[in-house]
């Protein structure tokens, strides 16, 4: 199976994804925009509509679509337009980009449950919409955290990520 979410920056929701039991590949790109095989360059600047997003292929068996949405909106703030930190522009923002009926009606529930959970302050942002297309970002951005861990980003933004997953959902972690 494949989902595909956008939560901030896909250098982070690739680090989180690569950590969850049942998860066999994650590949960052770019989803929900209005060009093919858009380049980074373009879709930082806002000029494509695309958002920094992840593929996903795991095994149902072991993960199911639900935990990967759990994960996500735990990993992540669901409430921010448009940001996550530091990070601004409606590339960087949360969605969920559905492949079947089946996952958007997953999706849509668990949203709704979720904001009426209290869980968060402020209400969930999350678009949920059809995927349109995934492209994958140029090799320079493939399993970036792993191979630059001592940069600073990695060690600000995305350490925190990873122990978030393991705080709240140490069960579907690696």
């Amino acid at each position: 199976m494949e989902a595909i979410l956008a939560g901030g920056c896909f250098w982070c929701t690739e680090a989180v994804f690569q950590r969850v039991k049942g998860v066999s590949k994650v590949e960052p790109g770019f989803c929900g925009g209005a060009i093919k095989n858009p380049p980074y360059r373009e879709v930082v600047q806002g000029r494509t509509g695309h958002a920094e997003a992840i593929k996903i292929t795991f095994d149902e068996s072991v993960v199911s679509y639900h935990n990967l949405l759990q994960v996500f909106m735990a990993t992540h703030d669901p409430t921010t337009l448009n940001k996550q930190g530091y990070d601004i522009g409606t590339h960087y923002r949360s969605a969920i980009f559905y492949l079947n009926d089946q996952q958007e009606k997953i999706a849509r529930e668990y949203v709704s449950e979720l904001g009426k959970s209290g869980e968060f302050e402020n209400p969930i942002v999350t678009e949920i919409a059809p995927s349109q297309g995934f492209y994958p970002a140029e090799e320079q951005h493939i399993n970036y955290y792993n191979n630059n861990r001592e940069q600073g980003y990695c060690q600000i933004i995305i350490d925190p990520k990873i122990r978030k997953l393991l705080a709240k959902h140490a069960d579907l972690a690696v």
